[in-house]
């Protein structure tokens, strides 16, 4: 398992961006990578600049595994279409991604451990899945006691984010439904993302 505080920590600095537009983020104070020579950066080849779309996107869904993204990767490329825009299509379809998205928990990594303990449904059954692939028109419910948590009050009501237009959800009432895959330019990143990249990256 990927070591959670470093990713929560220094993700950003490493990767030279404010990840997921956090006002607290490190790098907002320090705009260079972390340790001694974080500040000497070489004009990067294409391998590097790969490597780093690849990066990002990963540490953008809290930091997902290797394995886990490689076979995404493989989905993304059997599908019809763009290869790019299937892989963040199939990242916006986990249940994880979704209960981010709908504000119900402040942070990817929340999002993971929040299914992960059972607090979520989807069509009436319980799923710890972090990974749970969604359907058009799946309906997901988060449990009447897990809504007066901190954490989920929190994080419905901070201003800082909007629940994109592929999803609907009743805070109130805990429930929401996953409409229908994004198109790419709909997903809200606060950094730009080159899923392109990504597919040129694997595929050398």
């Amino acid at each position: 398992m990927a070591k959670r505080p470093q990713a929560k920590h220094k993700i950003d600095r490493r990767l030279g961006v404010n990840l997921w537009g956090r006002a607290k983020s490190p790098y907002n104070k320090r705009e260079y990578g972390p340790g001694q020579h974080g500040q000497n950066r070489k004009k990067p080849t294409d391998y590097a600049i790969q490597l780093l779309a690849k990066q990002k996107l990963r540490g953008y869904y809290a930091n997902i595994g290797e394995g886990q993204f490689y076979r995404l990767y493989e989905e993304a490329r059997r599908r019809k279409g763009d290869s790019g825009h299937n892989l963040v299509e199939l990242l916006e379809r986990r249940i994880d991604t979704v209960m981010y998205r709908m504000k119900f928990v402040p942070t990817m990594f929340a999002a993971r451990q929040f299914v992960n303990h059972g607090h979520v449904k989807v069509n009436g059954k319980r799923v710890t899945i972090p990974s749970l692939q969604l359907k058009d028109g799946d309906v997901i419910e988060v449990k009447e006691k897990s809504l007066q948590l901190a954490l989920v009050v929190l994080a419905v009501d901070a201003p800082d984010r909007e629940v994109p237009g592929y999803l609907e959800v009743n805070h109130k009432e805990g429930t929401g439904k996953f409409v229908r895959g994004p198109k790419f330019e709909e997903v809200p990143y606060p950094v730009r993302m080159e899923p392109n990249l990504i597919i040129e990256f694997y595929s050398r």
